[in-house]
């Protein structure tokens, strides 16, 4: 009696209630300085992008999307807060990297570096990966073949749940889509933990 008394109840929540909320997902998001974090966030956000400073230490966005809500902590991308990084990862469920596509060899050696070490990290290391090579816009970006080329990306993240994909402040709609597929990713992980 009790179970039928407790279906109906539920029921009746469930038909006549505010919708269900959106799962909500912890991510963190790295990268170097002037690769583009903030204003990508920011633009996500519907937030002005025009007085944007270097993230000193970390700042943490609530991105709402159609089917979640991103709450993603950002660490500055500066030398001195980089070897940091590591102290703010724990309780991710999501990593976010964004890349300058269009740098030097050599930021872009630096960043090559701060992703496998990431990749590699024991508390990311099982976690979904969204890289973006971001500022596709500029003549000196490399396409995203030559980064994942680059970045040697195939042997390393093999096994991994990762997406790369071009990214630049001006097509919003991509970068949108680009989330689209972490969050469908961090669903996976959700479902899976669900089934053990």
């Amino acid at each position: 009696i009790f179970y039928l008394h407790y279906h109906s109840c539920f029921r009746t929540l469930c038909c006549k209630g505010p919708p269900p909320p959106r799962p909500e997902y912890d991510v963190v998001c790295i990268g170097l300085m002037g690769s583009g974090k903030t204003s990508l966030l920011s633009r996500l956000c519907s937030e002005a992008t025009d007085n944007i400073v270097p993230t000193t230490g970390f700042s943490i966005k609530a991105v709402p999307f159609q089917n979640a809500i991103l709450n993603v902590k950002e660490l500055g991308g500066a030398d001195s807060i980089k070897k940091y990084w590591s102290r703010y990862y724990q309780g991710s469920q999501g990593v976010v990297f964004i890349l300058d596509s269009a740098s030097s060899e050599e930021d872009l050696e630096v960043a090559r570096t701060e992703l496998h070490s990431a990749l590699q990290h024991p508390q990311l290391c099982t976690l979904p990966f969204l890289i973006l090579a971001n500022h596709q816009d500029k003549p000196a970006a490399r396409s995203v073949q030559e980064i994942k080329k680059y970045f040697e990306l195939e042997p390393l993240a093999r096994g991994k749940s990762w997406i790369l994909e071009g990214s630049t402040v001006d097509n919003m709609d991509m970068v949108k889509e680009s989330f689209g597929q972490l969050i469908h990713l961090l669903e996976e992980k959700d479902h899976e933990i669900g089934r053990i």
